[in-house]
């Protein structure tokens, strides 16, 4: 049972890295949030996600979209940064193949402003 306590509270010690910031929306200096909210409601992202702003349904295919600058990791895959964000915004099937969620022909430009809108909620 002590060696087993022990080595419980060895991992509970300063990690080797300082934790990184929570990604934000001012890490994309040239995307538009409001734009982004316009374009995710266009696209009906809220037919398979929660979404912070808009109506969203109570069955969800997709994981909710609230909180997402707190998450470690996009689609389970990616370290979660503004930029990855935006990668996989843009194609998610290159990222995961396996992944449900389809490209929807977004270009940078839109990825990054729907990125921004979404990293701004928190």
């Amino acid at each position: 049972m002590l060696p087993a306590l022990l080595l419980a509270l060895a991992g509970c010690g300063d990690p080797a890295e300082p934790l990184a910031a929570a990604p934000s929306a001012s890490a994309l200096p040239a995307a538009d949030a409001t734009r982004g909210r316009a374009r995710i409601a266009e696209l009906g992202c809220a037919a398979c996600h929660s979404v912070p702003g808009l109506r969203s349904p109570t069955a969800q295919v997709g994981p909710t979209l609230e909180g997402l600058s707190q998450r470690t990791y996009i689609g389970g895959k990616l370290p979660n940064t503004p930029d990855n964000l935006v990668r996989w915004l843009i194609d998610p099937p290159a990222i995961d193949p396996r992944t449900a969620m389809p490209s929807h022909g977004l270009d940078r430009r839109d990825a990054a402003d729907i990125a921004a809108y979404l990293l701004a909620q928190d």
